[in-house]
């Protein structure tokens, strides 16, 4: 079964332009105080690279090793110092309780079943201040052109695995919104909405 190791090791970067929303992101971060972001799933470094340019503290972990190596040549090819580290998200989180002001994490959370993933918005919401921001998207399944094509296999309710195409064998969990509201009942959400991809996402405070 692939994973995520396997599809950066085979494409490199995959993605290098930050989230189009990212800007907007930036100004509320800076209203509300901002210093130190988290990236959950940060990948080969697309939003480390971009907050840690706009003069934030960004720290960023992911489960991929080929990902972090990436990553660490990308940051040191732009003279950037970011403390990422080798982590899974349904792991304990190697901070401190409260010690960050922002998390964010893009198209990385639904990548699992929902105990897993529960597990993962517990440790966000243990690592970040109260009055903390989050900013997470995920995709939808209703409107999402090209799924049939993956030949989804229902494993519980929700979640989906991919029996064809680039994200084969990968857990895909497609939250209704009533699991939003659920899942993230920590948090007054001030935004959920459908991004330019089409993919969802959620502004979010702690309570």
């Amino acid at each position: 079964m692939p994973d995520w190791d396997d599809i950066f090791s085979e494409k490199g970067k995959v993605f290098t332009e930050p989230h189009t929303d990212m800007e907007k992101i930036v100004k509320i971060f800076e209203e509300r105080g901002v210093q130190k972001i988290l990236d959950v799933g940060s990948g080969t470094g697309r939003h480390l690279i971009f907050f840690s340019k706009k003069g934030f503290e960004i720290y960023g972990f992911d489960a991929s090793p080929k990902a972090i190596s990436i990553a660490k040549e990308w940051l040191a090819e732009e003279n950037l110092n970011v403390k990422i580290k080798l982590n899974r998200m349904e792991a304990k989180f190697p901070y401190a309780d409260n010690f960050f002001d922002a998390v964010i994490s893009i198209q990385v959370i639904h990548h699992n079943k929902m105990k897993d993933i529960l597990m993962t918005v517990r440790e966000i919401e243990r690592v970040l201040r109260k009055g903390g921001v989050i900013f997470i998207t995920f995709p939808r399944l209703e409107g999402r052109g090209g799924l049939d094509d993956w030949k989804l296999k229902e494993v519980e309710r929700g979640t989906y695995i991919p029996q064809a195409g680039q994200e084969k064998g990968l857990p895909h969990h497609f939250f209704t919104m009533e699991e939003i509201h659920d899942v993230y009942s920590s948090f007054n959400l001030l935004e959920i909405y459908n991004d330019r991809k089409r993919h969802r996402a959620i502004l979010g405070i702690k309570k």
